[in-house]
């Protein structure tokens, strides 16, 4: 349930308006090119549209994988309070419950930090291989 409802927020909300001013920016140039050329839909699609949406793509993957290494906290606090034994406990409901709960501030930022930093590296990384496919 708590998968599903990460799913729904994402593809239905940011993700997709993202797409969708992508595809609005896109030249209607480069459409009528590619008719000029004989391109059905699937070339249309393939050699157009989505190399000039790998920008918005690459964007969507970074701060997807961002939002899903630190999220999760209000899935997980509304529905499941941690679940059973502790199964649906998500990073950042973990800093909070350690934090604020339990009143170990210190252990709270430290795992916080911790977080941090494997996000960050996480990120350069997909940051270094994704940004081999994009058109500058």
């Amino acid at each position: 349930a708590l998968i599903i409802m990460g799913l729904w927020a994402a593809v239905g909300s940011n993700n997709m308006l993202l797409y969708i001013a992508g595809i609005s920016n896109i030249p209607p140039e480069l459409y009528e090119a590619a008719d000029i050329d004989g391109a059905g839909r699937w070339q249309r699609f393939w050699y157009v549209t989505w190399p000039q949406l790998a920008p918005t793509t690459f964007f969507i993957v970074i701060i997807s994988f961002i939002g899903g290494l630190q999220g999760g906290f209000e899935q997980a606090r509304a529905m499941t309070q941690g679940g059973p034994f502790g199964a649906t406990t998500t990073w950042t409901y973990f800093v909070y419950i350690v934090g604020f709960e339990t009143g170990r501030l210190g252990y709270g930022s430290a795992v916080a930090w911790l977080m941090f930093v494997v996000i960050f590296l996480l990120t350069l990384i997909n940051y270094r291989v994704g940004s081999t496919y994009i058109n500058e």
